[in-house]
């Protein structure tokens, strides 16, 4: 039997079934906090609208329709809550550099087995982390949609409210900058 998809998920989120949240939690955390966490100035901050995104999808379940994919939908409200942060705060570099917990560089990391490897790994999580802070905050915001939402340029024109060629050119030049960045090896 093939897995639900998670617009089916969550339609019964929506009528009370909880397990099928739970499952739709397992699908989405990992990326979801990666994409709010390399949008934060702190870990901190990155785990509070982690949570708040999720509550107000709790909150929105029974209004939730299938309009578009419900990666769509939550990364929308991801961004939101970004925004909503953003105007309370005064913006700050997407993430910490020297945050042992960031998981880019503890992915990295812990595939390196002795500390010459493990010296260039973080070398590299910095350089793209570096990368990733360095670009303009729209270009930033399209690109970890793409790579951490796996959203298509059509629902990342939806969910940051742009048109779609201003999405395709977003994510044209986050890439092409982030090649540049990183010696064109991206």
């Amino acid at each position: 039997m093939e897995p639900l998809r998670d617009e089916e998920l969550m339609l019964r989120f929506r009528d009370g079934d909880a397990s099928a949240f739970d499952a739709l939690y397992s699908r989405h955390r990992a990326g979801l906090f990666r994409f709010i966490l390399r949008q934060c100035p702190s870990r901190s901050d990155a785990e509070e609208i982690f949570q708040e995104a999720w509550m107000k999808l709790i909150e929105a379940r029974f209004r939730y329709r299938v309009e578009a994919r419900f990666s769509t939908y939550l990364y929308h409200i991801a961004v939101n809550r970004l925004i909503d942060r953003s105007r309370r705060r005064s913006r700050a570099p997407a993430a910490s550099l020297d945050d042992p917990d960031c998981p880019v560089e503890s992915v990295v990391a812990s595939a390196a087995d002795d500390t010459v490897r493990r010296a260039v790994a973080r070398q590299e999580a910095t350089r793209v982390l570096t990368a990733l802070g360095d670009l303009p905050p729209e270009q930033r915001e399209t690109f970890l949609l793409h790579e951490e939402g796996g959203l298509s340029v059509a629902e990342i024109a939806e969910v940051t409210k742009v048109g779609v060629e201003a999405a395709k050119s977003r994510l044209r030049y986050a890439l092409a900058k982030l090649r540049e960045a990183l010696g064109g090896s991206s």
